[in-house]
């Protein structure tokens, strides 16, 4: 469900017309011709590669791709949050790698907005996992209300 084809460019690769996704040490080696291309830019960032690395110009790149190497390695979802809350990214957030279906709602709760996976996620399959989980416990950048909150809403003193 990506929203936007890019090419994958290899660091040795010559660069292909059109949107391309480079991995961070291509990006902080070619920063300034990378950036003034005039095409739009997508960054991959291995699991231990934290977005801070990225610097002021987070802000100037298109997608960030974060790789997931193993479905036990949560490190994505806290760049993937990181991104939307300390670094305020407005742009796209992707994941790839080995990423479970349950795993997708969390994904999409900490600011994860499509997967480049193997299996092809769908907006419906997104949907489906997500109303999986009724109610959460924990505030997070979807804005979701908390369990919570409902019940300190259940409690209030209402208005006679």
């Amino acid at each position: 469900m990506p929203a936007e084809a890019f090419t994958a460019v290899a660091d040795t690769d010559p660069l292909p017309e059109g949107p391309v996704i480079v991995s961070l040490a291509r990006f902080q080696k070619e920063r300034e011709p990378l950036l003034a291309r005039g095409e739009k830019l997508g960054l991959r960032l291995e699991a231990s590669e934290s977005p801070e690395l990225i610097g002021p110009n987070v802000h100037k790149l298109a997608l960030i791709l974060l790789h997931v190497p193993y479905f036990r390695d949560g490190r994505a979802f806290s760049w993937a949050r990181l991104l939307r809350t300390r670094l305020d990214y407005k742009g796209e957030v992707r994941v790839t790698g080995h990423v479970l279906k349950d795993q997708v709602a969390f994904f999409a709760r900490v600011g994860v907005d499509s997967f480049d996976l193997p299996r092809p996620v769908t907006e419906a399959d997104v949907q489906a996992v997500r109303a999986e989980i009724s109610q959460v416990y924990q505030p997070s950048v979807d804005g979701r209300e908390t369990i919570w909150d409902l019940r300190a809403r259940r409690h209030e003193p209402t208005a006679s």
